[in-house]
């Protein structure tokens, strides 16, 4: 998902480099029918860039979901939940 998101940054010029961009991931499991079962995650992203970049970010974060392969695995099975973090660089 962070890669998708980062290409898609990047297709609008925005750079995502490791000083700039990271993501906390927590995953939430729990027991149904009795067995074991990832069913939420929850991606918060931190992003630094330009004021002048903050557009194409919000567009790029609102699309890539439905471009991602692991997203699009794993959406009918699992929540996935995610949240910008934006600030000036």
């Amino acid at each position: 998902m962070m890669g998708t998101f980062a290409t898609m940054l990047a297709k609008s010029k925005v750079a995502t480099p490791a000083n700039r961009y990271r993501a906390e991931v927590v995953g939430d499991i729990e027991k149904v029918d009795g067995i074991l079962k990832i069913t939420r995650i929850h991606v918060h992203y931190h992003l630094k860039l330009s004021p002048d970049q903050r557009e194409a970010a919000e567009a790029a974060f609102t699309a890539y979901l439905s471009h991602c392969p692991a997203a699009q695995s794993v959406i009918a099975a699992i929540q996935i939940e995610h949240s910008l973090e934006m600030q000036d660089k």
